[in-house]
Parts: structure tokens; sequence; C-alpha cells
């Protein structure tokens, strides 16, 4: 198996690890001491003995002999193993290469080791759909050895979550969900299941950061741990120092194959909800906008006059969706949908893909200074996905007299060199002053600025005049939408002191 993080059927984690051939499925008793009989047990002894004694039973692990693929677990197969992998790349981090997996191939007959918990004690069991994914035959092995098979009631790809069904002829042990919004930095917790199948594991750690955005899909919003945790482990349960669950063990960064104290789990107040409805329906059909988002960043807020930097802007609509059919336009900026408020980017992607496809729904806007709702009819997304344009703080940047820009007009001869249509209107960045502020913000020489705060410019000297306008009526920043490529991008450029 490639070690990078992994998520889904191969996750380096966490990752459902592919044993070729037959798996062996120890059972190792964890020691602990006894607790004291006080009302918290663990603060008073430091000891999680009997937060183990009273989860462990209801922990599962999960092998699923897989369709056959012909495809080696060090091809990194999975879309969401990639997006992890770019993940990374882009801040900086080390991701090992190829050729170090610890796994053979997967050919004709390859088997997912994964682990679970069993939520109801009728047999229900909540898992990554990572670790059941592609799957044939789904063995559930509980904590006393009792093997079962068990049936897929619900798989959903973009939270990566599963829920399964087994009759064991009597009542199953279980764990309750628990409240992570209530998660701090720093506080303990403990992650239960089985590394690399010897046998059900529970490993100590402290939350390490709340929030992580892995750019795998809508759901992201991960609660990042240090209890060390490996292959196997997908699916298993995070649970706080009162036993409940907080948390569903799902990745891990790994330079080297095994847990290096990075690991991330999906909140258990959003697994809840999707399991809930993965129970009554099966699936889950995620609602669709239809646009090209990025954050509101404070040059933004002051280009537009918004009090705070907060948001979604719209940096490009796409023709035909439920975003179009609303009248949103570029440029505008969600700050809620329905009675929930919208802060972020990734905000909108999550309130969005909660909703289902036909609902209609109350969107909050900014437009033109001007706070305003549309009534949006939610579409379906399928395969799709809303496109999140990260500026990273401004990917294009700003023109006109105070900002460091030379424009030309969009003649027959640039069209064809920028390969735009031949309707294309706008200005071309002919030269960027590298001392401005317009190279600080990432303007680029070929960017062609389509609109500056809002409105739509036809030439060079549209353009000029609409940013010198926006000096004189004392705005701190100017905003462009840029196009570059297949690309376009809203981009705040402050003013120059001189």
């Amino acid at each position: 198996m490639s070690n990078i993080l992994r998520n889904r059927r191969t996750a380096a984690l966490v990752g459902a690890a592919i044993i070729a051939g037959s798996v062996s499925l120890p059972f190792a008793i964890d020691a602990f001491a006894a607790p004291a009989e006080v009302s918290n047990p663990v603060a008073s002894s430091g000891s999680f003995a009997s937060v183990v004694d009273a989860d462990k039973p209801a922990v599962v692990t999960i092998t699923t002999t897989l369709k056959p693929t012909n495809v080696s677990d060090d091809e990194n197969g999975s879309p969401m193993d990639e997006q992890f992998r770019q993940f990374f790349e882009n801040q900086g981090i080390p991701v090992p290469g190829q050729g170090q997996g610890q796994s053979s191939p997967r050919h004709s007959a390859g088997e997912a080791l994964g682990s679970g918990f069993i939520l109801s004690s009728d047999g229900v069991i909540v898992t990554n759909n990572h670790v059941i994914q592609n799957g044939k035959d789904i063995k559930v092995t509980l904590d006393d050895g009792t093997e079962l098979p068990a049936k897929l009631l619900g798989a959903d790809a973009k939270s990566d979550l599963a829920v399964l069904k087994v009759e064991a002829g009597k009542q199953l042990p279980t764990i309750a969900w628990g409240d992570s919004s209530k998660l701090k930095l720093g506080d303990q917790i403990l992650a239960i299941g089985n590394p690399f199948g010897i046998g059900t594991t529970v490993t100590a750690g402290i939350v390490s950061a709340r929030g992580r955005d892995l750019h795998s899909g809508p759901y992201d919003d991960f609660i990042q741990i240090d209890a060390p945790i490996n292959h196997g482990n997908s699916g298993g349960p995070l649970v706080d120092r009162d036993g409940n669950v907080v948390g569903i063990n799902t990745a891990i960064y790994s330079p080297n194959g095994g847990s290096v104290g990075v690991g991330f789990a999906i909140p258990s107040d959003e697994a809840k909800a999707i399991v809930a409805k993965l129970q009554k329906n099966g699936s889950i059909d995620h609602g669709y906008l239809g646009v090209q988002i990025q954050p509101v960043t404070q040059d933004v807020a002051d280009a537009v006059g918004l009090s705070k930097a907060e948001g979604a802007l719209v940096a490009a609509v796409t023709d035909g969706t439920a975003a179009a059919h609303a009248g949103l336009k570029a440029g505008d900026i969600v700050t809620g949908v329905g009675s929930e408020a919208v802060k972020s980017p990734k905000d909108l992607s999550r309130l969005v893909a909660d909703l289902s496809p036909g609902a209609e729904e109350k969107m909050s806007i900014v437009r033109d200074g001007k706070a305003m709702d549309l009534n949006v009819t939610i579409g379906g997304n399928d395969d799709s996905k809303l496109q999140t344009a990260d500026a990273k703080g401004g990917d294009m940047k700003q023109s006109g007299p105070s900002i460091g820009v030379a424009l030309a007009d969009l003649t027959a001869e640039a069209k064809a060199q920028l390969n735009l249509p031949d309707n294309a209107t706008g200005a071309v960045v002919a030269e960027v002053n590298p001392d401005k502020t317009a190279a600080a913000a990432g303007i680029q020489t070929g960017d062609v600025i389509v609109s500056v705060n809002g409105k739509a410019v036809q030439d060079a000297r549209q353009v000029k005049l609409a940013v010198a306008d926006a000096a004189k009526s004392g705005r701190k920043s100017v905003l462009l939408l840029i196009e570059r490529g297949e690309n376009k991008s809203f981009v705040a450029v402050p003013f120059s002191a001189a």
C-alpha cells in the first residue's frame, strides 16, 4: 500500500488495509488499571479502563471481499487519495513516492480490512464507505470473535460513511453518539479499532485541531487527533472521556506508512445526521447549486463595502444550473442559506450538499453593496460537486491608475492569442509594475479583466474609469473579475498609497 495519507478503501490510516489472501483476526485484551468508584473515574485516576470496558465490546472488525480489479494498492486509484495527496503537496508537505507499499497488489481476490461500531442493539453498524467500497461480500467480526455476514444498508462516497446490518440473534452492545461540537483543542480522546488485523486496540491522545479541510468533498470538517491510528482503524470510533462517539476515524497523513500522530476523524455531529439518512433511504442525493466560489477576504470586503470579511463570493455561475435559474450572478456574496449563516465557502458547500434536490430555499446575498434574498430550487449534483475557486488571498489582481498595470483592448489578434471567443469583452493586462499592489495581489500579464466592482467592462478605457471611480469613492480596494485561461476568479486589489 502506498505510504501516503489514504482514505477510502485503501486509506493509509485508518485505511482499509488491503490484504491479499486470508485475514487473521486475533483479538488482544487491553490491560488498564481498575477505575476508582467516583462520578468521573477518568478524571480522578487517569485511567481509561472504565471507558474501554464499556465501549470495546461494541467495536467490530469489517472484512470486505473485493470485486476483481487488477489494480495495485500503490496506484492510488481512489479519487479521495488523489485529493488528499494534492492537499498535502499544496501545503508544502512531502508526500512519499510509490514503491514503498506494505501490501501486495490486488488481483482477482483481495480483501479490505477496516473497523466499525455498533449503533443499535439490533445490529446496525457504522463504518467508512472506503472500507466497503467495491465489495461483493462483507463480514463483521464481533469483539467476542463471532463472525457474521453483513448487509449494506446504505453508503455515501461524499461523506465517506456507510451503514451495515448484521443478524446476531441476540441484543448486541452499543456505543452512543456524543457531541463533537463541545470538543476543544487539548481534550483527551480514545481511538478504538483493529489496526493491521492484530485485534481490537485502544490508543489515547488529544484533539490537535478542529475544522481541517482536506479538499476531499463538501463535508470536510475533520477533527485532527494525535492518537496513533493505522491501516485497519478506518471506520472505528473516536470516543470522549465519557465513552461517547465524537468522531469516526477516517484518514492519516503518513510519510512512512505508519502513524505519525496526524490523524483525521469525521465529527459525530456531521456523521449522525448522514447515518440517519442512510438508514432510512440507503443513499443520499446531495443538493447542487452550480457555482464557483471563493473566500471573502478583507480586501474583498473593503472593495464591496462589507463590514466583515464573511460569506462566499461567487466567481462564476454555470449555465442551466440551479444558481443560474435563481438569478445568482458572479460578484454576488452569499451570506445565508435558509436560517443558516454562511461565513465561508465551506459553509455554503455543506449547507447546499445537505439539501435535497428539488427543495426550495431562500438564499441571502449581497449584490452591489445591497442585501437581498433569492429563491433557489436546489438541483441534484450526481457526479458533479461544488467547485471552490480557492483564491488563497487572491490569484488575480487589479488594474487601474493606482494599482500598477498597463491595459490594452481585446483586439481580434489578442483574442486569438488568448483563445477567447469573438464576442469576448474586457481589457487584457499588458504589463504589471512589480512594485505596485496589482503585482502583490497576483495579477499577471495576459489576465483579462471582465468586470470592475461587479459591473462588466467592454474595453481598457472602461476599466480605467471604473477603477478611478472606485478610488474616488473612498474604497480601500477595487474588486476585479479576472479571466485566466478557462478559470474566472475575483481579486480584490488595495489601492496604492502613492
